[in-house]
């Protein structure tokens, strides 16, 4: 881990320098500025803190070498009160932060173990991501073709819109499509439009000049401006109001901002990822969606499907998120029981991705010996796998009646009784079609006919 201190106040560099006790970083140093862009050019560089001054150096801006030679790189920029202003044009143009002088070497270290933290914590998120990509799709022709259309228009700068259930998956999806961009190592900033206040939504997301609402004690940058070089990632874009609905069509249209407060525009290059888990056709023919706004947001369009209609990914989900929490709840699971691996490959998640991440959580948590039982599961998990006593035409109100049916938490359930559990879910799932049932549990027709009349599965419906 090699860190840069480059200041031309000499006195302060040599100081950092006798004083350091980072063991794990290397302090590089420079106090001349001709010696900075060698430096640069010859070491790899994790971390760099830069005086303002150095910023501009022979008209080059240093920013932008800094990034373009060390990718991923993170800048604090550090400046005395009278400089602020120089490093926050520093920040719109991809810095991380800026410190006030004068600093300690106290200080320094401990903002270069945050950086550390973090730049752990991404590498890491990065691996599991590049591990979880495909499970998280789906082998599916429909999930193919998503994963195709992904590859294309991630290296592009146009804006995406994408639709689905809620915890389907959708930041995660946005997060890639960063992530195989040419901005992968610019910020990633992901807001909920519908968290936000109205009132104060367009200084959250647009910024705001000091003094331009009670309260307003200082200038204060926005999502749009924390995002500068990278994706903007606007979920539940159907919550805007339409008035902020109409600042961000004219920043799609020009790539211009506005602070609340302020008379002038600010130039940005952000790249705009919108989601929505509603009807925003509906939303437009209400007027509550502006529909030029829409066709803007919808350069490229790409719906998730609900967790529900590609179960084959349960299994490899459930090993990543085991994997996601084995640290943080310090265990490790070897194995699920057949009770629990025939709960969770049945429930129909209604809460998608998101709630099957909650339920792992939760069965981790309360796991022992490395192994998640059926009694480690939610309740709503249990009562659900034991619910379906017959079958039923697909209807919410059989459905939902069928799962008021339930074991004592403490029953034991026979292996037979699972099984016949499990074809009595795959017929709710499709409809009772029985040439699709077979090909989903791997077996012939004649088969499923066999082990119908074993359980005393009687059909209500007419289909051959």
């Amino acid at each position: 881990m090699n860190i840069l201190l480059a200041d031309l106040d000499k006195l302060f560099v040599q100081e950092i320098l006798d004083t350091w006790s980072l063991q794990e970083a290397e302090l590089i140093s420079v106090s001349k500025a001709e010696d900075l862009i060698p430096i640069i050019e010859s070491n790899s560089i994790n971390f760099a803190f830069i005086g303002v001054d150095l910023l501009l150096h022979n008209n080059m801006d240093m920013v932008s070498f800094l990034k373009e030679k060390q990718p991923g790189i993170d800048i604090i920029v550090l400046c005395d009160s009278k400089s602020v202003p120089a490093a926050e044009s520093a920040i719109s143009r991809g810095a991380h932060s800026y410190l006030l002088k004068p600093i300690t070497r106290e200080v320094l270290e401990t903002t270069a173990r945050k950086l550390q933290t973090q730049w752990r914590h991404k590498s890491t998120s990065r691996l599991m991501e590049d591990h979880v990509l495909d499970s998280l799709l789906g082998d599916t022709p429909e999930m193919r073709k998503i994963l195709k259309t992904l590859y294309k228009i991630a290296p592009t700068t146009s804006t995406v819109l994408i639709t689905g259930e809620s915890g389907s998956g959708k930041e995660f999806l946005a997060n890639i499509i960063h992530r195989l961009s040419k901005r992968a190592d610019d910020p990633f900033v992901a807001v909920n439009c519908g968290a936000i206040p109205e009132n104060i939504v367009e200084s959250e997301l647009f910024g705001s000049k000091k003094g331009a609402y009670t309260g307003s004690i200082a200038d204060k940058k926005g999502l749009f401006e924390t995002a500068a070089g990278g994706t903007l990632f606007l979920d539940e874009i159907g919550e805007l109001s339409p008035a902020t609905q109409v600042k961000l069509l004219r920043f799609l249209q020009n790539h211009e901002i506005r602070r609340v407060g302020e008379t002038e525009n600010r130039y940005l290059d952000v790249r705009i990822i919108a989601a929505t888990n509603q009807d925003l056709q509906k939303a437009m023919e209400k007027n509550e969606f502006r529909e030029d706004l829409y066709y803007r947001l919808n350069t490229f369009h790409i719906h998730l499907p609900p967790l529900r209609e590609r179960q084959i990914v349960i299994p490899r989900l459930i090993k990543y998120f085991s994997l996601k929490y084995k640290d943080e709840h310090g265990k490790s699971i070897q194995s699920i029981d057949p009770a629990a691996q025939m709960a969770l490959s049945i429930y129909n998640y209604p809460g998608n991705i998101r709630e099957l991440e909650n339920i792992v959580e939760h069965a981790i948590v309360l796991s022992e010996n490395g192994i998640i039982r059926l009694e480690d599961l939610p309740e709503s998990v249990r009562h659900f796998s034991m619910g379906p006593q017959t079958f039923l035409p697909r209807s919410k109100e059989t459905t939902e009646e069928s799962l008021t049916n339930s074991y004592s938490d403490d029953t034991i359930i026979p292996l037979n009784e699972m099984e016949r559990q499990h074809i009595i879910r795959a017929l709710n799932l499709l409809n009772g079609n029985k040439t699709d049932v077979a090909t989903k549990l791997g077996i012939s027709r004649a088969t499923l006919w066999r082990k119908l009349k074993e359980h005393k599965i009687e059909l209500n419906d007419k289909e051959p």
